[in-house]
């Protein structure tokens, strides 16, 4: 397909979005992503929400409430819009997302995100032990087939806040009472990110031109990645890279620490038995387990590159990151979290 140009369009084209409606604005980084897209200036910011929906909206965001069993309020919502951006937690109904594309179709919204913002789906083991690569291979291809929008995946990995915080079934850390198991010997490094670089990787993928003014123009834009993943990341660090800032900003020593070992695959079977008896965190542990796999598939800096740099994203502070994560754990989690929607 030849390459459109920003100079080759009609008159009254306008070479970047505004309008961006987002799914999911109370979520772990809706709420990010909507502070950076306000920050931004750039963009007039609609929140699609439940009619029964208590989720905290920030000033100059437009809310519109909606039914998902109501096919046409959600095209309702979404006429005008150009950009779709869909954040949900992996328990949302199966067809929910369904209904949002296919509704964006039906409004002809030209790109929609859809709910990736986690792991390489281009590495089919990974996908295929997960669980997770073959429905989300299939929204990707639902949103091709309607042929009215085309789709951005943003790969992230896991949110090194929340992994850090949560509990040994994540990053393997139990801050509260300082133990931690590695996976193997701890050394795998795998690339995580803070839920605030995501939401400066979305703005500014939604900040670039759509197209590229002319031939000569080599600037990113959003057509280069039509259909494509972005990859970004706050740091490709390991297990014991996470203990080390643990350590400085807690101002403990090794010695303080009680630090198991547990084969990484071992890890993961387990997992699977868990989840197969009914206990959902059995899910949790194999998805975490199977990214520290020494075959690479968490190292995606390694395996496809990044676009941090493309997209001007700026280098972060880790144990600055790692403070919030002691934070949450101490607070559990949420009521820390709260307090950054600002």
């Amino acid at each position: 397909m030849a390459q459109d140009y920003a100079s080759k369009q009609p008159h009254g084209f306008k070479n970047h979005v505004e309008k961006v409606a987002i799914v999911g604005i109370g979520g772990q980084v809706g709420r990010f992503i909507v502070e950076e897209l306000l920050k931004s200036g750039k963009h007039k910011v609609t929140a699609i929400t439940r009619a029964d929906s208590t989720s905290k909206v920030p000033d100059g965001v437009e809310v519109r409430k909606v039914n998902y069993d109501d096919q046409q309020s959600l095209v309702e919502a979404l006429l005008g819009q150009e950009v779709l951006i869909i954040t949900m937690a992996v328990t949302a109904p199966p067809d929910q997302q369904d209904k949002l594309v296919e509704a964006a179709a039906a409004a002809n919204v030209p790109w929609v995100l859809p709910n990736e913002f986690g792991g390489d789906p281009l590495h089919l083991e990974y996908k295929k032990d997960t669980m997770l690569g073959e429905p989300k291979a299939k929204a990707l291809k639902h949103i091709e087939q309607l042929g009215k929008s085309s789709w951005i995946g943003i790969v992230c990995g896991f949110w090194y806040e929340y992994s850090l915080s949560f509990s040994h079934v994540t990053y393997g850390f139990d801050l509260k009472d300082r133990t931690v198991t590695f996976f193997d010997d701890g050394n795998t490094p795998i690339n995580t990110s803070t839920w605030p670089q995501t939401g400066r990787a979305v703005a500014k993928l939604l900040g670039l031109k759509i197209l590229p003014d002319d031939e000569d123009d080599k600037s990113a834009c959003l057509a280069s990645f039509k259909n494509k993943f972005v990859y970004v990341s706050s740091f490709n660090i390991s297990q014991k890279d996470m203990l080390d800032s643990v350590m400085r900003v807690t101002g403990t020593s090794l010695t303080d620490w009680k630090v198991n070992h547990e084969p990484v695959k071992e890890r993961f079977a387990a997992g699977q038995e868990e989840l197969k008896s009914g206990n959902r965190l059995g899910f949790t542990k194999l998805l975490y387990a199977r990214t520290f796999f020494p075959d690479q598939c968490g190292n995606f800096e390694k395996t496809r590159g990044l676009h941090n740099d493309i997209l001007g994203l700026p280098k972060e502070d880790l144990d600055e990151s790692t403070k919030i994560a002691i934070k949450m754990a101490e607070e559990n989690g949420g009521a820390y979290v709260n307090k950054l929607w600002r």
